[in-house]
């Protein structure tokens, strides 16, 4: 079965825009996990736009008191700057039972491409071994058609597929080039020996098509459409909806 991960940076950028510690996070992250949520995702940025060090240790905290995983993302090359101690330290820190490393730069307003593993491999490989040694599950951010040998070879656990350009493709009504994309670098993920996760715009109008047609899909991670869904129909509600599209996936 595919398990959801709920992402709670949208939470935090709202905390965000007026100071404070309204809304908390932590109360919407109990909220997802008593709705049912399987577990927790954050993706501490160097600019502090969003998620914290200390949103961090807050829900590696939670996580463990609920026995649920967390979801840790991060540019592992992303110098540390005051406030940030960079995505390794946290690591050290926090033990996320996933660390998903994603080449995102300052300037990216989100993530928008996965690595290019021919280039990056040998970079990776000694941070997946260290990350590995702390009891990190490692999955590296990729895209579709990704050289899936290339990310095996660093040691990885599993892949993330972007699903931003699936995301587009279906809401324009056209997304059969997009899943076949998908399907064929999940199923030569697999045979490398690679789990396969993913993320990025999925929503409750593309997830089960997705779904459908990519095997095997380990775990989901959603944040932006959720958190938008939710401020229409509630937290609880709002995931309530996304488990029942994963059981009937898994059925």
């Amino acid at each position: 079965m595919t398990v959801l991960s709920v992402n709670l940076n949208k939470v935090a950028v709202l905390r965000n825009s007026r100071g404070g510690d309204q809304p908390d996070i932590l109360r919407a992250a109990r909220a997802c996990l008593d709705a049912g949520a399987h577990g927790l995702t954050l993706h501490p940025r160097p600019d502090a736009r969003h998620a914290r060090s200390a949103d961090v240790m807050a829900l590696a905290a939670l996580a463990g008191e609920r026995r649920v995983e967390l979801n840790l993302e991060g540019n592992p090359f992303a110098a540390p700057r005051p406030g940030y101690p960079g995505f390794l330290a946290l690591c050290r820190e926090a033990r996320p039972a996933q660390a998903t490393l994603v080449p995102d730069d300052d300037g990216q307003v989100t993530s928008d491409h996965g690595f290019d593993f021919a280039r990056d491999g040998l970079r990776l490989r000694p941070l997946v071994v260290e990350l590995k040694a702390l009891g990190c599950r490692v999955s590296l951010f990729a895209d579709a058609g990704c050289d899936v040998d290339a990310a095996a070879a660093t040691g990885a656990d599993r892949i993330e597929l972007y699903t931003g350009p699936f995301a587009e493709a279906h809401a324009a009504g056209d997304a059969a080039a997009q899943l076949a994309g998908c399907a064929d670098t999940a199923r030569r993920a697999q045979a490398a020996g690679l789990g396969v996760n993913a993320g990025h715009d999925l929503s409750q109008d593309n997830l089960g098509d997705f779904l459908a047609a990519v095997p095997a899909v380990q775990e989901v991670s959603i944040g932006h459409a959720l958190i938008g869904e939710a401020l229409h129909d509630g937290l609880a509600t709002t995931v309530a909806r996304y488990l029942a599209i994963l059981d009937a996936a898994g059925a």
